[in-house]
């Protein structure tokens, strides 16, 4: 009984342990999509047209600076606003789910992640190129006359 608990604590060391490298391996070329909840704490649904929310988070741009068919990624939000129709604003996770990149640009109507040039769709973040197999997260925005603003 005495070797059986050993091995048990050797094995939960063991998996503690690969679980961190795992995690701290998403960066690399490891050749696999992140888990779904390695994304960052994003809200589930993505912001709307014009209006809405209350209004109280963190100002991104004015609706002006993202182009109609394009977006813009913010770095330091970590967060892609896109506009894929007039006055209809989108965002989603700056962050690739194929292995934890940042996408870079929003370039024909994808977001693009610079590390293995998967494309996201900038009307609903769907997977238009791999490897990424997953979609990017959405994220609430609110836009509220001519500023968009987290939600």
């Amino acid at each position: 009984m005495g070797d059986t608990t050993r091995r048990r604590t050797v094995l939960a060391a063991g998996a503690a342990t690969l679980a961190g490298t795992v995690l701290s391996g998403c960066g690399s070329d490891g050749g696999s999509d992140t888990a779904a909840g390695d994304a960052p704490a994003a809200a589930p649904s993505a912001g709307g047209g014009s209006g809405g929310g209350a209004g109280g988070g963190q100002a991104l741009a004015q609706t002006s600076e993202i182009p109609v068919g394009g977006g813009k990624v913010f770095k330091d939000q970590k967060v892609v606003v896109t506009q894929p129709m007039a006055g209809q604003f989108k965002a989603f996770s700056a962050t690739c789910t194929h292995q934890g990149c940042s996408v870079a640009t929003v370039k024909d109507g994808n977001i693009v992640c610079p590390c293995h040039q998967s494309l996201f769709k900038i009307a609903d973040g769907t997977v238009a190129g791999g490897p990424a197999t997953r979609p990017l997260a959405a994220a609430k925005i609110s836009v509220e006359g001519d500023k968009i603003s987290l939600a």
